[in-house]
């Protein structure tokens, strides 16, 4: 194992078995083949049947771990990453692209994050009616007659 800070892939390896994949990206081994399972990530076989990554493929986890980390479901994150090309690393611009198409998502994702952190301990319209505010912001419930759940705390999904 290498020293903390130190860089476990050399700089110049342009394939990388899949222990080096862990060690750069901070992924176990069993998540890796589980991504790979998903059709998140690549990867070709030796002669020798040992898997062999392109270096992009750290790009491709790294964009999974976040993804993931902000709540953004696994068949969204496959569905992102299919618009990038298979054949070549992504360039720039594919990865512009990707970006530009969730800008909106991220953007309503945000905004129901603040809604959470600046209101959660407030009345959110779930039904409980625990809170001596909940009588005055959701009289008899009447925002269950809007939905289920916490209809003061939901943001609309982009359409």
């Amino acid at each position: 194992m290498s020293p903390k800070g130190a860089n476990p892939v050399p700089w110049d390896h342009t394939e990388l078995s899949v222990g080096e994949v862990a060690a750069r990206s901070g992924v176990s081994v069993s998540a890796l083949h589980f991504y790979e399972r998903q059709g998140l990530i690549t990867s070709r076989r030796t002669a020798g049947n040992q898997r062999r990554y392109r270096r992009d493929v750290l790009r491709r986890v790294a964009f999974v771990r976040v993804s993931q980390r902000v709540g953004v479901p696994l068949a969204r994150i496959a569905e992102a990453l299919s618009t990038l090309p298979d054949d070549r690393a992504p360039s720039v611009r594919d990865w512009e692209r990707l970006s530009r198409t969730w800008r909106t998502e991220l953007d309503a994702r945000i905004a129901q994050l603040q809604r959470l952190r600046d209101d959660l301990t407030d009345c959110i319209g779930c039904g409980c009616l625990s809170l001596s505010r909940c009588v005055l912001a959701n009289p008899r419930d009447e925002m269950g007659e809007e939905g289920p759940g916490p209809r003061r705390l939901l943001v609309d999904e982009p359409g």
